[in-house]
């Protein structure tokens, strides 16, 4: 597999991973969607330290108002994240 395939392969994995710990296994409570950040996001959960803030993020990324993150508003998440860390690279290696 190429090394985008197997990006998408893992974006997946990861998902499933946290969604299948509680209820609905293709969605994640936000139990689990904070698990998954302080995990696989660690540079990020930094910024999520308190409840509200949790609260806050969920409810951006819960487009459909199930109070869950389905794969669709994960990978929103992921792409949104993904973004400002291109910003950031393409601004810092500027700075070269």
């Amino acid at each position: 597999m190429t090394g985008l395939e197997n990006a998408m392969g893992t974006l997946i994995d990861v998902f499933h991973k946290y969604a299948e710990k509680e209820g609905d296994k293709h969605k994640l409570k936000k139990s689990e969607l904070k698990d998954l950040i302080s995990n696989e996001f660690p540079s990020f959960s930094e910024q999520v330290k308190d409840q509200a803030t949790m609260d806050s993020l969920m409810e951006g990324l819960d487009s459909d108002g199930d109070s869950e993150c389905d794969f669709q508003e994960f990978m929103t998440f992921v792409t949104m994240v993904t973004v400002c860390c291109h910003e950031f690279f393409c601004e810092h290696h500027e700075d070269e």
